[in-house]
């Protein structure tokens, strides 16, 4: 007899490898691919009709795809950062602001 309360629903993997150097074409599209799974996890458990061992299933996943987005958005949030002190630092004025604007 095959288990099926948590058909449909992937388990992650114990062990994760450590990440590849991706371009940032690849990371954009691994940070948009975790936040739409993520918005599939919310919305599956937000209908709800789950068996408690799938509700969790998709709740770990969860957690753990917003981590991921998290890890993403600092790292973007550090190098707007770093290219904003950069700019001030060689004295450009204005440094990161559009220079079309008045």
């Amino acid at each position: 007899m095959t288990d099926t309360s948590t058909q449909g629903v992937s388990r992650p993997s114990v062990a994760e490898s450590p990440e590849p150097v991706q371009s940032a074409a690849e990371r954009a599209a691994s940070y948009e691919h975790a936040r739409d799974e993520l918005a599939d996890v919310v919305t599956r458990l937000e209908a709800g009709g789950l068996s408690l061992d799938e509700s969790l299933v998709l709740w770990e996943r969860g957690e753990q795809l917003a981590a991921i987005c998290t890890r993403f958005l600092d790292g973007a949030r550090e190098r707007v950062e770093a290219a904003l002190s950069s700019g001030r630092a060689s004295g450009t004025p204005d440094a990161g602001r559009d220079q079309s604007e008045p």
